[in-house]
């Protein structure tokens, strides 16, 4: 295979200033130098309301809050046919909660991720720890830029070691000089110099080092202490210049004007590394520990300063073995002390000075450049599985069922130039019942979820079908959906159920977010926003669920909306009084009963209780679900849904049949939401458990899917499968297939390698989990035909499994 040919580099970038704009225009230069024969090109991201005079290598911008962006940005590198994408991840870059937004660039990208992590929580937020794992998933190699990274990684992200790279922070590779030059070229000859410099910030932790220089002063009449770096542009937008000025009241304060000098400059790398060759002690004494990489102290360990720092991460790993010496956070006295011991100890100085300078040859940028593109090559090696993913064993014991390829045969003979047909007669389909608004939601569903997992796209015309019949069933003057339409395009109602009309928003969210044609994308997202008002006044848990679950992703793609917002709350808050109501020791639901598509409730409580920062909502969508999965789970480990003979039957164990597709992909979908939740293995379990139902691991040993077609069987009786398959049947096997393949691809190279592998005895026996707490940590600044009764929801249900064999 010949070396790669294309690199594209995704972050922040020159002369946007920040920590992270500076790496990325850093390592773009060097990996460019190592390779003269390589093409690489930088993707920007700029935010909100900036513009910036961008060298001619950065070419595509993204406004970090603008999702469209992000997907024009993944065709443009797919069309452009790069080799290997890197991305440098800092949670403040990207738009969205957590940085969410990032998420519609890499699910889009087709070809292998490394990305950079520089800042790594060890106790991140649900919100962050679900963005992290989906960039993780995404992600071909993961580097860091200290152990301590590696570390957090492999304990709170449960990452493979074979999938994290730890290449240091890269430096200049510069001399190892004295300092009498670089002074007087400044004009401080004569001084004993002390640096920081970086943008200016308050967890930079300047004020105590301020608060240290008359003891250091005493020592050394001579010390000046120089603080370089402009003023943080996020802090300037705030509060302007308030924080610079406070600094300037206290050194007046404190009376040491004569020895502390601001340049209130951000310079370009020839200028700083003047600045660093000048001083004699470099100090950091950042306030937080959270600070996994700082390029400040890289650049001054590089070129072989004598520092004095907290013990930041960074820091603390930096420097180890007398390279370094750190002192409390906080602790001015700590930091007058130290210094002012170096600055009267020359030799001390410089044979700290010496050990640091031979530590840091191995992070010269030559030698980063080296690292990275040998990574590149092994990620394209080991690139994600495209659109021929091998079929792979993912059941237990001896079946060894394959994941098998997506095939849509069947399901492309349901769709006619009007949309896609409810029922067929065994494989036929049946145009006696027409079509459903149900179904071509679904249908939409399944095309929006393609256009985001690396599988083949689904054609522009098919997918218009579905959208085209979704704004037709749309009634202006009822403001709801039609359902039922004949076969002959007449329609059989003024607006259908409820559900109907909480899925058709569910779907059009969700193609707002991630179809693949931005015009489809505003039509969707407006078409959405004139249905929502709608479900107010629904009664229906399971129209406020699917409701809630195209929420999810509306207000993710439109963050500020207030009354999206708004009606998110007010129907997680109905399924949370609904469970308070109703939920006992022994019955732990929303109702006092159990009907279709029950995991879908959990779901959007679960998927609302991470993207709105709601634990509470997390809580009882976890709970309700391991209660729900308990239930659908038999004595020898298979899963059973919850069978139609027991709609309307209160409070009692459910019968086993009839068993509907629509119940496993609900149930698929909801384990892998709880799971993302909560980190238990539980869920992947059940998540597979749920699929398998479909290959045969059911009550009768059959399987209900012909993997060449793609077709699915309407059911499980008690005697045999139903022969006919219905658009509900196969969408919900390939909407779960996809979810499933997804799975697989991201997530097997992790801890769900193994469940694969357990016996079934093995995964029943994983204790329940509660979901942990979750504490703010502060980052450091860088740059979502047949009606059958429904009881307790009051609504109707459109078909059962049909018997016509």
């Amino acid at each position: 295979m010949k070396p790669i040919q294309r690199v594209a580099f995704i972050g922040n970038h020159l002369p946007r200033r920040c920590g992270i704009a500076t790496f990325t225009h850093d390592l773009h230069q060097v990996v460019s130098a190592a390779r003269p024969d390589l093409e690489t090109c930088v993707v920007a991201m700029t935010d909100p309301g900036r513009t910036y005079d961008y060298p001619p290598t950065v070419r595509f911008q993204i406004r970090d809050e603008k999702i469209g962006d992000y997907v024009q940005a993944a065709e443009f590198l797919n069309n452009s046919r790069f080799d290997v994408a890197c991305l440098q991840h800092e949670y403040g870059i990207f738009g969205g909660e957590a940085g969410s937004n990032i998420i519609e660039l890499l699910s889009r990208l087709e070809m292998p991720v490394v990305t950079t992590l520089h800042t790594v929580l060890p106790q991140p937020t649900p919100v962050q720890r679900d963005v992290m794992r989906r960039i993780i998933d995404m992600s071909t190699k993961i580097v860091v830029m200290s152990e301590k990274g590696h570390e957090f990684l492999r304990s709170v992200h449960d990452v493979q070691a074979c999938k994290i790279e730890v290449i240091p922070h890269g430096i200049p590779d510069f001399p190892f000089l004295e300092s009498h030059h670089a002074k007087a070229k400044f004009g401080f000859a004569g001084k004993t110099i002390i640096l920081t410099f970086g943008l200016l910030s308050p967890n930079k932790g300047i004020d105590t080092m301020l608060d240290a220089m008359p003891g250091i002063i005493k020592s050394c009449p001579n010390a000046l202490y120089v603080i370089l770096g402009a003023t943080h542009p996020n802090l300037v937008r705030q509060q302007g210049e308030a924080y610079r000025d406070g600094l300037t009241a206290r050194v007046q304060e404190l009376g040491i004007e004569g020895h502390v000098a601001f340049f209130n400059q951000f310079v370009d790398q020839a200028t700083l590394l003047d600045f660093i060759s000048m001083c004699d002690v470099y100090a950091t004494p950042y306030l937080n520990e959270a600070q996994m990489t700082s390029g400040t102290l890289a650049y001054s360990f590089g070129l072989g300063k004598a520092v004095v720092s907290t013990p930041y991460w960074h820091a603390k790993e930096l420097l180890s073995d007398g390279r370094g010496i750190l002192v409390p956070f906080g602790d001015s006295k700590a930091i007058s002390r130290e210094i002012a011991g170096l600055l009267t100890n020359d030799v001390r100085r410089h044979s700290m000075r010496k050990r640091a300078y031979a530590a840091s040859r191995s992070m010269t940028w030559a030698q980063s450049a080296k690292s990275y593109l040998a990574v590149f090559e092994t990620a394209r090696e080991h690139a994600r599985p495209g659109l021929s993913l091998p079929i792979e064993p993912i059941g237990s014991g001896s079946k060894g069922h394959g994941i098998p390829e997506i095939r849509i045969g069947h399901f492309l003979s349901l769709c006619d130039s009007t949309g896609m047909l409810q029922h067929a007669v065994h494989c036929v389909p049946d145009r006696a019942h027409g079509y459903c608004v149900d179904d071509n939601a679904r249908a939409l569903l399944f095309a929006s979820s393609l256009a985001n997992s690396g599988e083949a796209q689904l054609s522009e015309t098919i997918t218009a079908r579905f959208a085209s019949f979704i704004q037709h069933a749309w009634n202006p003057d009822t403001r709801r959906f039609r359902n039922f339409m004949s076969f002959d395009r007449r329609w059989l109602e003024e607006q259908g159920s409820e559900d109907s009309h909480g899925r058709t928003l569910w779907a059009l969210a969700e193609c707002a977010r991630k179809d693949t044609d931005p015009s489809r994308r505003r039509w969707a997202a407006a078409l959405f926003n004139t249905a929502l008002p709608a479900v107010e006044e629904f009664s229906s848990p399971r129209a406020w669920a699917f409701s809630l679950l195209g929420l999810d992703a509306y207000c993710t793609l439109v963050g500020g909306d207030l009354g999206a917002n708004r009606v998110r709350r007010l129907l997680a808050d109905r399924l949370m009084s609904l469970c308070s109501a109703t939920e006992t020791k022994d019955w732990v639901w929303f109702e006092d009963l159990l009907a279709y598509d029950n995991a879908r409730l959990s779901q959007a409580l679960i998927q609302t209780g991470l993207t709105t920062h709601t634990p509470p909502y997390v809580d009882a969508g976890l709970r309700s679900l391991r209660w729900l999965m308990s239930l659908q789970t038999t004595s020898s480990g298979d899963f059973r849904p919850v069978g139609t003979k027991s709609f309307g039957r209160l409070r009692q164990k459910p019968e086993m049949f009839d068993q509907q597709p629509v119940e496993a992909s609900a149930a698929i979908s909801a384990c892998l939401a709880a799971w993302r939740a909560d980190n238990g293995a539980e869920w992947p379990a059940g998540a597979m458990r749920a699929f398998g139902w479909f290959l045969g691991d059911n009550d009768l040993q059959t399987t209900l899917i012909d993997p060449h077609t793609g077709s699915c069987s309407d059911g499980l009786h008690p005697d045999r499968p139903n022969e006919n398959k219905g658009a509900e049947s196969v969408l919900s096997y390939l909407l779960g297939l996809v979810e499933i393949r997804q799975f697989k691809r991201t997530a097997a190279v992790g801890r769900t390698k193994t469940l694969f592998k357990m016996a079934p005895s093995a995964v029943r026996t994983i204790p329940p989990r509660t979901t942990p707490g979750s504490l703010f940590v502060s980052n450091p600044i860088h740059e979502s035909p047949e009606l059958i009764s429904a009881p307790g929801s009051g609504q109707g249900r459109r078909k059962t499994v049909q018997t016509r064999d």
